[in-house]
């Protein structure tokens, strides 16, 4: 028999609607403006560890490829550069990750970005739209660093990479012939630390190299970190933050190594998206801006162990 039903329950999907309207009501309050930008996208992101999904289209007698978004992020910051205004956005993106409990292919996300907001002024309005929905006072927030002191005795900022691969070998049973220091601490994160984080949390100043489209700062450690944070919520990544990256020679320079390592890896080269360049370089406000997943949301809200049952129609519905 073929199955045509539904994943999220019918209180499900009236709960999600009520998360959605209290999510545009909160930024309503605040007066940032709602805004929508397209899905399709002519160049992808060049981070390693995001997949895009490709599409073709016709355009009279050729075909042109596009991208559908991992993120509006590109898009957003382009509004930025022309009106230097708070901007909203509950959208679809897309991500060729392997369908799990906690993730699929096809989500909605929550990305908004606060002109003239330090990084801590944007942790504290998360923490203010957080709260009433996962009944707590407050979000606890650990450094980066504090917690690979207290689970493993080591700095992440200064360890040397022969000192990291010792610590992850007898630690993991995973390894490959490619793997950065980068790739272990990442694992060390996932495997190690994210199970026994406290139900929720903001986790902050990560290691340079993962950096991304944030800036880079030395903190009052002392550390080169990256300025940018991420929420879990039992175990799962909710959101991740940065004080954004506004300089386009910059952001170039990480795109094209980005490239690099991906050539090195005999990984397919991704095109630059030289819009968002350009509008970078006419000059973006100094901002913070995050992202966070709608769905894994609404999870931990209503205590969901699958987001099969927080979707009408998951992948393997659809």
């Amino acid at each position: 028999m073929v199955n045509w039903q539904p994943g999220a329950s019918l209180d499900n999907l009236k709960k999600r609607a009520e998360l959605l309207a209290y999510l545009r009501a909160f930024f309503t309050k605040k007066e940032v403006l709602e805004i929508d930008t397209p899905i399709l996208a002519n160049a992808p992101v060049t981070d390693l560890h995001i997949k895009s999904l490709i599409t073709n289209i016709n355009l009279g007698n050729e075909k042109k490829t596009l991208y559908l978004q991992t993120s509006p992020e590109f898009a957003m910051k382009r509004l930025l550069a022309a009106y230097s205004k708070p901007i909203y956005q509950i959208g679809k993106v897309f991500r060729d990750d392997p369908v799990s409990n906690k993730h699929n292919p096809e989500f909605t996300m929550l990305e908004w970005y606060r002109p003239g907001f330090t990084l801590d002024s944007l942790m504290g309005e998360v923490e203010e739209l957080l709260c009433p929905l996962l009944l707590c006072k407050n979000i606890p927030k650990f450094s980066y660093r504090s917690l690979f002191e207290k689970y493993f005795g080591v700095n992440p900022h200064t360890i040397s990479s022969d000192e990291l691969l010792k610590l992850a070998n007898s630690l993991i049973d995973f390894s490959g012939p490619n793997f950065s220091s980068t790739d272990y601490l990442q694992l060390l994160m996932c495997e190690v630390i994210e199970p026994d984080l406290p139900e929720a949390c903001f986790v902050f100043d990560y290691p340079k190299e993962q950096a991304s489209l944030s800036v880079i700062q030395i903190n009052d450690e002392g550390d080169v970190v990256a300025k940018r944070f991420e929420v879990y919520s039992r175990g799962i990544e909710l959101a991740n933050g940065y004080f954004e990256l506004i300089d386009a020679n910059e952001q170039r320079k990480r795109f094209e190594a980005d490239n690099d390592v991906r050539k090195k890896l005999g990984l397919e080269i991704h095109p630059l998206d030289e819009k968002f360049l350009a509008a970078m370089k006419s000059g973006i406000p100094a901002c913070s801006g995050v992202a966070l997943g709608v769905d894994r949301l609404f999870m931990a809200v209503q205590e969901l162990d699958n987001i099969d049952k927080a979707l009408s129609f998951s992948l393997e519905r659809a």
